[in-house]
């Protein structure tokens, strides 16, 4: 089995072929579909054993640095940040490569405006098994 992260995006990525406005565009009952979509997707990954975990982002959210002894983190900067770029992601452990494009695949024709299927991208990452290694 290996580990894989489905990484949906609010920013950032190719823009959707079914969809140009973002969730906090959508009627109540878009965003209701859509996140019943994500919760029935869930499901059925527990019940095949492939579920590990997902979350959905708050919009809000902060960078931090340390800035050395005695001093104040420093926060945000002039950069984009995860809250603008992020919005949820699955993970999920499958016994291929091509069982988590076929997964990655389903999870993005989730229901958007007027109930059709997004059709956003989504990035597919595959979990480190190892620390990498470093030659010389």
């Amino acid at each position: 089995m290996a580990k894989y992260l489905l990484l949906k995006h609010y920013r950032g990525a190719p823009a959707p072929a079914n969809c140009d406005t973002t969730i906090d565009q959508w009627t109540p009952d878009e965003v209701a579909a859509h996140i019943q979509y994500m919760q029935d997707f869930g499901d059925k990954l527990v019940a095949t054993g492939e579920f590990v975990e997902h979350q959905a982002l708050a919009p809000e959210g902060t960078f931090v640095r340390y800035d050395g002894e005695g001093r104040p983190p420093v926060t945000d900067g002039p950069f984009a940040e995860t809250k603008d770029l992020i919005a949820g992601w699955t993970v999920i452990d499958v016994d291929s490569y091509e069982r988590a494009l076929e997964l990655a695949g389903e999870l993005s024709a989730a229901p958007g405006p007027g109930g059709q299927p997004i059709q956003e991208w989504l990035e597919l990452r595959p979990f480190l098994t190892a620390p990498p290694t470093i030659t010389e």
